[in-house]
């Protein structure tokens, strides 16, 4: 199986469990890693077919598919970003960010930043309106929240949790602003993703993937002593980081059946769709039925 990496993502974590337990090798499987400096050139890798799978961006294959192509999700992680400020700040809630600067990683139309304008829509505020907003790249944002120039930034988790082990408060997760939409737990916004075509003739190999991965996801929820081994890959600062990293790993671990999970993506989909438009989930208004792969049963 050709895989696409993200050299600095949490999949190379997971991939190196595989390897060293040799998870691979008792599955009969054979992975050819090719490593990529951005999710951008996962994607891009997907769509020439010079891999068979990569992790990529729920909502990428959601649009995607609505657009017509042919891809597959099967959830890696629902780890996502928080609304992050200083320890002394004056914020506590949402309601706080009014007349304030608000710094946003990504653009305009970042899922995690649409996810929390829904849920500040249901508490009746409206932050394009009532804040002060700023996007950038996930380290500009995080410099301007050490350094003042917005007194509440919106990043992705692994800034978050470097803020947070440097003393900052969260005082909105992205993964309770989906609970507050109505989804019974959050999605895997990340996940692992490969074409009907690759998946119609290699099923075995994509299910026996799926099952390694997941075991290698048991002995990282299990094993505090796994996570030493991990520490090189992780480019922790410090301990409290490396720490932060960790349980923020483990809590994003999908756990739950994919028709669970199917059915919140069914409504955190018709929510960004009426925030976000045809601009972001393409011309369909709706979930495509076809999106998430269901492994065999087990034995079968």
């Amino acid at each position: 199986m050709r895989i696409g990496l993200q050299t600095t993502g949490t999949f190379a974590w997971q991939l190196d469990v595989i390897r060293r337990h040799h998870l691979a090798d008792r599955a009969g499987l054979d992975l050819k890693i090719s490593a990529y400096a951005s999710p951008d050139a996962g994607k891009l890798a997907l769509n020439s077919g010079s891999v068979d799978l990569a992790v990529v961006d729920w909502l990428w294959v959601a649009r995607a598919r609505a657009l017509g192509a042919k891809w597959l999700f099967y959830p890696y992680s629902s780890a996502a970003g928080a609304i992050m400020v200083k320890s002394e700040s004056p914020v506590r809630k949402i309601d706080d960010l009014r007349g304030r600067v608000l710094a946003i990683a990504g653009g305009p139309l970042d899922k995690s930043w649409l996810i929390v304008q829904a849920a500040a829509l249901r508490r009746g505020i409206d932050l394009k309106r009532e804040a002060t907003l700023a996007y950038g790249a996930p380290p500009l944002i995080f410099q301007k929240l050490e350094q003042g120039e917005a007194e509440a930034s919106l990043n992705f988790w692994n800034f978050c949790a470097r803020l947070e082990a440097r003393g900052y408060r969260r005082i909105l997760d992205v993964r309770d602003a989906e609970v507050a939409l109505g989804l019974q737990q959050p999605v895997g916004l990340i996940g692992y993703t490969f074409s009907e075509e690759f998946a119609a003739s290699h099923r075995s190999m994509i299910d026996r993937f799926i099952a390694i991965s997941e075991q290698a996801d048991d002995i990282m929820l299990r094993s505090d002593g796994e996570w030493e081994a991990l520490r090189p890959l992780m480019n922790a600062e410090d301990e409290p980081t490396f720490k932060a990293y960790r349980d923020q790993t483990r809590a994003g671990i999908p756990r739950r059946p994919i028709a669970e999970e199917e059915a919140d993506a069914r409504r955190l989909f018709k929510a960004l769709a009426s925030i976000g438009g045809p601009e972001l989930v393409g011309p369909s208004q709706e979930l495509d039925p076809g999106l998430y792969y269901q492994p065999a049963p087990n034995g079968n």
